[in-house]
C-alpha cells in the first residue's frame, strides 16, 4: 500500500478510472458544527490518496471536479453522512453513488452489524483497525497511524462492492438498492436542512426538538 498525501487539493492528472472509493474525516459527526478535514480516495488497486483541504476556503477545484464528475461512480460506506459533508463544504453533489453499508443492510439481513470493520472481516477476511477513529483530524500534522487509518477506509470498498453487488442480484434486490442510492443525495439534503432523525414517510410525524 502506498499513501499519497496532498495538501489543499488533488494534483493535476490523477485518473481514478470509472469508479473511486471515497471517505471523509471530520472533527465529529455534527453537520452543524464539525467541518470537513480530509477526503480519502482510492481506485481499488492498493493505493490511497488523502486530500487535506484548506478549511477556511475549501479551494480545491480538482477534488471538486472529481466529486461532481457524473462519469465516475463514487463508492462510500455510509454515503449519507459523506454526501452531506461534501455538499455542505465543497458545494458539490458527489454522484453517482454506491453505498456498501446500504447494500450490506439489504443483503446481510442475518445480522445488524453493518459497520465497515464487520463487513470487511466477514466478506474479505480483512480486520481493519478503528483505533484512530476518535482522533484530531483538524491537526495540520497528521501521524502515520492517522494516515493509515484514513486510507484503510477506502482501500477495500471496490472489493466489497463486487461481493455485495453479486448478493444483491442473487436476492433480486439490485433495483431496490439502486433506487436507494439515487435517493441518498436527497436524504443528505434532508439531514442538512434539519430532518436528520424524522421519518417524513411516517403517518405520524413528530416535531423536531
Amino acid at each position: 500500500m502506498t499513501i499519497h498525501f496532498h495538501k489543499n487539493d488533488l494534483p493535476d492528472g490523477i485518473d481514478f478510472g470509472k469508479s473511486v472509493a471515497v471517505d471523509t474525516e471530520t472533527q465529529g459527526l455534527s453537520l452543524v458544527r464539525d467541518k470537513l478535514c480530509l477526503v480519502q480516495l482510492s481506485d481499488g488497486r492498493g493505493d490511497a490518496h488523502i486530500v487535506q483541504p484548506n478549511r477556511e476556503t475549501y479551494d480545491c477545484p480538482n477534488l471538486k471536479a472529481l466529486m461532481a464528475n457524473q462519469d465516475v461512480e463514487k463508492i462510500f460506506h455510509f454515503a449519507r453522512f459523506d454526501l452531506a459533508v461534501i455538499k455542505r463544504d465543497l458545494g458539490v453533489d458527489a454522484t453517482p453513488v454506491f453505498c456498501t453499508k446500504l447494500a450490506s443492510g439489504l443483503v446481510r439481513t442475518y445480522t445488524d452489524r453493518h459497520g465497515l470493520k464487520d463487513v470487511c472481516r466477514e466478506l474479505i477476511g480483512i480486520d481493519i483497525s478503528k483505533q484512530q477513529q476518535s482522533s484530531d483530524w483538524a491537526s495540520d500534522e497528521l501521524s502515520d497511524a492517522q494516515l493509515e487509518y484514513a486510507a484503510s477506509d477506502v482501500l477495500y470498498l471496490h472489493q466489497l462492492k463486487t461481493i455485495l453487488t453479486a448478493r444483491l442480484f442473487r436476492e433480486n434486490r439490485y433495483d431496490l438498492a439502486e433506487a436507494c442510492f439515487k435517493f441518498l443525495p436527497a436524504r443528505a439534503e434532508l439531514d442538512l436542512l434539519g430532518w436528520p432523525d424524522i421519518d417524513i414517510f411516517s403517518h405520524h410525524l413528530r416535531r423536531a426538538t
